[in-house]
């Protein structure tokens, strides 16, 4: 062994020692029923259910949903939900400082390694940012810079500088994104993996990522929203000249309906841009697509969307529990900038989540292919994950109670 490993190998022997020693506590009385509390609770159980499964196994599965034969679907470490199961198990030992899913949540972290590199699709900032991201900032690895520096490189290959966006999609061959007509495809989805750059940039000192993270955003607030804040799914540009070529929908019922995750995508990435930069306009348009969302007049009474708000078949349509646990998580943010009536955001978003965390949406103990949340849906156009768990409707619904125990902690 070289001495440089040796070193690197104390290095996270430290850190992992550090990291216990800064263990999140739980602050509220084992006997605690509020809502959260017992959610929290529920969310520890399940995740550890799904922990042992995947112990069991001896491999390092990664579940992200369920099949329509009712197994677990587990994913290798390319796909774009790779990074949410870890993730859950970061923030599950933030929430409860249960120190036993520390070197669980390392170790299905480091199994994403690979992801660093891919170029291929845009989605490493999900993959990265949910797992090494929450990791460095719980164990303080250093490693995990390196990490996350070199994915933010890997993400800005998709630049393309004549519309100044991160390309979404490849379109090539027979896919079914070629046979749409595209040819530089950005979803309003790819908003949130900007965050990897702007931490690319703290972590580096290296300003393209952030550049690149502006450039994207600024366009994608200019060409991808409807005067009553909604948004458009798909916005398809020129690689040759960056003009706009199709303002479409993927996994929305039309072009211009409103299609409920890609509404919490943007409410969420410009929240996010909005701490990064400090830029007033991106919280703006946060607020003008959530107030689109709630006032909508087929929001259902408990706040939990239809999939797309203009579905034809309103009210027999399915809900979609992870474009709430999205905007709830965006909403606690909100709560905590300096605007106007900022505590009607965490209020409504206490509303959201007290919906989820509801018998209605959350499985009982050992059901539902051992996810928390039940009644997602990944894409129905497409005739995928349609009223199923979903690993990211659970990721940000912990992230959610997460930032609610900070605010109320504070």
């Amino acid at each position: 062994m070289t001495v440089k490993k040796i070193f690197a190998g104390l290095g996270a022997v430290a850190g992992m020692l550090l990291c216990l020693q800064c263990a999140p506590s739980q602050k509220k009385d084992a006997t605690d029923t509020s809502w959260d509390a017992l959610a929290v609770k529920n969310a520890r159980a399940q995740i550890g259910l799904a922990i042992d499964t995947i112990e069991a196994s001896g491999k390092c599965l990664n579940p992200v949903t369920m099949t329509p034969e009712g197994k677990v679907y587990y994913c290798g470490y390319a796909d774009w939900r790779s990074g949410f199961f870890p993730g859950s198990v970061w923030y599950l030992y933030e929430l409860t400082g249960d120190s036993t899913l520390l070197p669980l949540a390392v170790k299905y972290t480091e199994a994403l390694d690979e992801a660093k590199n891919l170029t291929w699709h845009h989605d490493i900032g999900f993959i990265i940012n949910c797992s090494y991201g929450n990791g460095l900032r719980l164990s303080h690895n250093e490693a995990y810079k390196d990490v996350m520096v070199q994915a933010a490189k890997s993400l800005c290959t998709r630049f393309r500088e004549k519309p100044g966006v991160i390309q979404s999609w490849n379109v090539t061959g027979d896919s079914w994104q070629a046979k749409r007509g595209w040819e530089c495809p950005v979803i309003i989805d790819n908003m949130m993996n900007l965050e990897l750059l702007f931490e690319a940039t703290k972590l580096s000192g290296d300003s393209t990522y952030y550049k690149v993270a502006v450039s994207h955003a600024d366009r994608t607030l200019k060409e991808q929203f409807r005067p009553d804040g909604s948004c458009y799914h798909v916005v398809d540009y020129s690689i040759a000249d960056g003009t706009v070529r199709h303002r479409q929908t993927a996994q929305g019922y039309a072009d211009e309906s409103a299609w409920s995750r890609g509404q919490a995508w943007a409410v969420y990435g410009y929240v996010m841009c909005y701490r990064e930069t400090g830029d007033r306009k991106y919280l703006d348009q946060a607020l003008k697509t959530f107030r689109f969302m709630k006032n909508h007049k087929n929001l259902p009474a408990d706040l939990i969307p239809y999939w797309d708000m203009d579905a034809p078949n309103i009210p027999n349509e399915p809900r979609d529990v992870s474009s709430a646990s999205v905007i709830a998580s965006a909403l606690y943010e909100i709560s905590t900038f300096d605007v106007p009536e900022a505590e009607t955001y965490k209020a409504y978003a206490d509303s959201m989540m007290q919906s989820l965390a509801s018998p209605a949406y959350t499985a009982p103990l050992g059901e539902n292919g051992r996810f928390i949340l039940m009644h997602s849906v990944g894409s129905i156009p497409h005739n995928s994950e349609i009223d199923v768990p979903l690993n990211y409707a659970d990721y940000y619904y912990l992230e959610a109670l997460k930032r609610k125990k900070e605010i109320e902690n504070k």
